[in-house]
């Protein structure tokens, strides 16, 4: 099981309290992107505003971090920390602030 914490507006889109749990056939690793194919399947309102429909790049103002580590600028099929795999840590999927 991974645990997935989402932004209050994604939470929100999606009609979801508190983390999200996917289930993924990871047989021991899975990636970035693996998780977030397994999001928008179950919460396809979601397709489009973690990535881009078309590139499937991550977008500008989102941010991934697990185990106190940016995952941000990893390619997206970069494994997964243990801890997360094993639902002990969270990935996060954090809306960036700019501006000033």
């Amino acid at each position: 099981m991974i645990r997935v914490k989402l932004p209050t507006h994604l939470r929100n889109l999606a009609h979801v309290d508190g983390e999200v749990e996917l289930d993924l056939d990871h047989l021991g690793e899975a990636s970035v992107s693996m998780v977030l194919d397994a999001l928008e399947d179950r919460y396809p309102v979601l397709r489009g505003t973690i990535r881009d429909l078309n590139t499937g790049k991550r977008r500008a103002f989102v941010r991934y971090f697990a185990c106190e580590r940016d995952l941000s600028h990893d390619p997206p099929d970069t494994p997964l920390p243990k801890e997360v795999l094993i639902g002990d840590e969270p990935l996060l999927i954090v809306g960036a602030m700019a501006g000033g």
